[in-house]
C-alpha cells in the first residue's frame, strides 16, 4: 500500500485526537496547571478537596491524609492556589478550600478527543 493512500485510509476512519491545535500562549498556561498536578501530593490534595461534602475541605480536614509537616501541606496548598486550581477562604482561624472547576474543565478539555 502506498503511503499516500496509507494516509487516505487513516485520515478516512480516524478523527483527531484535539479539536483545535493549542496556541503558545494556551499551552504556556495550560502547562502551568499540569506543573501543579505533577506532585502526587498536590494531585492527591485536589482529589480530596473536590471529593470533600459540599465540595469544600478545611485545611485541617486534609493534613491528616498525609504523614507531612503543616508547613509542607500548606506549601503544597499554596502551589495549587497560586496555579488557580484551588480558592480558599479563611474562616476564624482556618482556611476552606474549594476546586476551582472552570480550571479542572480547561484542563479536562485538552485531554478529550475531539470527537468525544
Amino acid at each position: 500500500m502506498s503511503k499516500q493512500l496509507l494516509y487516505a485510509v487513516i485520515s478516512a476512519c480516524c478523527s483527531p485526537l484535539a479539536r483545535d491545535p493549542l496556541t503558545a500562549d494556551d499551552a504556556a498556561e495550560l502547562a502551568k496547571l499540569f506543573k501543579a498536578l505533577s506532585d502526587p501530593v498536590r494531585l492527591r490534595l485536589l482529589s480530596l478537596i473536590a471529593s470533600h461534602a459540599g465540595g469544600e475541605a478545611c485545611v485541617c480536614d486534609l493534613t491528616g491524609a498525609f504523614d507531612l509537616t503543616g508547613p509542607t501541606i500548606s506549601h503544597h496548598l499554596k502551589v495549587l492556589r497560586e496555579s488557580g486550581l484551588i480558592t480558599g477562604e479563611r474562616r476564624g482561624t482556618w482556611v476552606y478550600y474549594r476546586v476551582h472547576s472552570a480550571m479542572l474543565a480547561r484542563l479536562s478539555a485538552v485531554l478529550v478527543p475531539g470527537d468525544a
